[in-house]
């Protein structure tokens, strides 16, 4: 039988499949008192958003422990609209892609103007078009469908990578184009339940999750098997189609630790507009080719704070992978030697003493650093 012949059989099976086998214990999936929502139930938008940005080329039980923390700071919409941007990035620190947290401290300001302080925890309060949420900094379509069927048990369709890949192999289509997508899109439309779209649509992801993997799917658990053409004639690892990996670029970027004669180091906060704009880091930048690192790290800390440095020894050297390149961290602790520090190719500068480091927000890179600093300072007991 096609699954265009009988999508009422496909949402049937896979929700048959999903009172057994589903992620019910998902915390932003339940009311306040930890009980799962009665069909046609509103429950939270606010702590579901969050969620999916969050979720957005992060794992699930990466985010968790981060959105329970984040809960516990903040609550709710209005607690969130009050913060500034630094703090949002504190929380964030460690999940990275930065532009999320920046994203999602965007949107707040203006859903909150749209809620109502008074009325965030409401949720018919909330904006329930998928226009609306699309409007938002960070929010696309499958976004858009997942909080609002999620927040409303209403019957919009969602295409993550979950999705996309069980769809993919349901008809046997390589994705390989825009038209494919689209396609996709109207089999979204077509399946998802009138009746439990909340659930059906917790059901495709949890069976991407669980059961129509990446590699190595588990047809024969497969609820939808009998309905996959991926299973009934070709090998379903083969959908979709991998697209061939890249090889990345690696840069040398040297780091310089910077000292003053109270002990204090030298960190700067990155342009608003830049790549992890807001995030403070430790001052240097790219190695030039045929350059020494200790060249490089004078050169860029003249360049970017005006000061001249000594480079003194070598604290550490470590790789940092991001998804389209690769960095090579050289770090060395440095001797202030003239020149009053500015903000040359940053917004603000600080001294700062190292055990109050953990109060700024930080790429994941520069933690490595910090936590190297704090070895070799308390191992070589004394003061730089």
């Amino acid at each position: 039988m096609g699954i265009f012949d009988s999508p009422q059989n496909i949402q049937n099976s896979l929700l048959e499949w999903f009172r057994t086998n589903g992620r019910y214990w998902i915390p932003w999936k339940l009311k306040k008192d930890g009980s799962i929502p009665h069909s046609g139930e509103s429950i939270s938008p606010y702590q579901i958003w969050i969620a999916e940005v969050m979720l957005q080329q992060t794992q699930l039980q990466v985010v968790v422990p981060y959105w329970e923390k984040w809960m516990k700071i903040y609550p709710s919409l209005s607690h969130l609209a009050e913060s500034d941007l630094e703090s949002v990035l504190l929380i964030w620190q460690g999940l990275g892609y930065y532009s999320r947290a920046h994203r999602i401290h965007q949107s707040s300001k203006v859903l909150i103007d749209c809620v109502g302080k008074n009325m965030c925890n409401n949720p018919n309060s909330w904006p329930i078009e998928i226009d609306q949420w699309i409007s938002l900094p960070g929010i696309g379509r499958s976004t858009a469908g997942s909080i609002v069927s999620s927040a409303f048990d209403l019957p919009t369709p969602i295409l993550d990578g979950n999705v996309k890949r069980i769809l993919s192999r349901l008809i046997a289509i390589e994705r390989t184009s825009i038209k494919d997508d689209q396609r996709l899109w109207e089999l979204s439309s077509l399946l998802v339940s009138t009746l439990s779209p909340r659930d059906f649509n917790q059901a495709l992801m949890d069976l991407g999750a669980l059961i129509c993997t990446p590699k190595k799917p588990h047809c024969s658990s497969c609820p939808l098997k009998n309905f996959c053409v991926a299973h009934t004639k070709y090998d379903p690892h083969d959908f979709p189609k991998k697209a061939m990996n890249k090889i990345k670029p690696l840069i040398e970027i040297g780091i310089g630790l910077v000292f003053n004669e109270n002990g204090k180091l030298l960190i700067d906060q990155r342009l608003e507009n830049s790549s992890m704009g807001g995030m403070w880091e430790f001052p240097g930048g790219k190695k030039i080719s045929e350059e020494f690192i200790e060249d490089t790290i004078k050169r860029e800390l003249k360049e970017e704070l005006g000061i001249v440095v000594k480079v003194g020894a070598k604290l550490l050297s470590f790789k940092h992978a991001y998804t389209h390149k690769e960095l090579f961290f050289t770090v060395h602790i440095c001797e202030w030697i003239s020149g009053d520090p500015r903000p040359l190719a940053s917004q603000k500068l600080r001294w700062v003493a190292p055990e109050k480091l953990c109060d700024f927000p930080f790429p994941a890179a520069n933690t490595k650093i910090i936590s190297e600093l704090h070895k070799h300072l308390c191992i070589g007991n004394k003061k730089l």
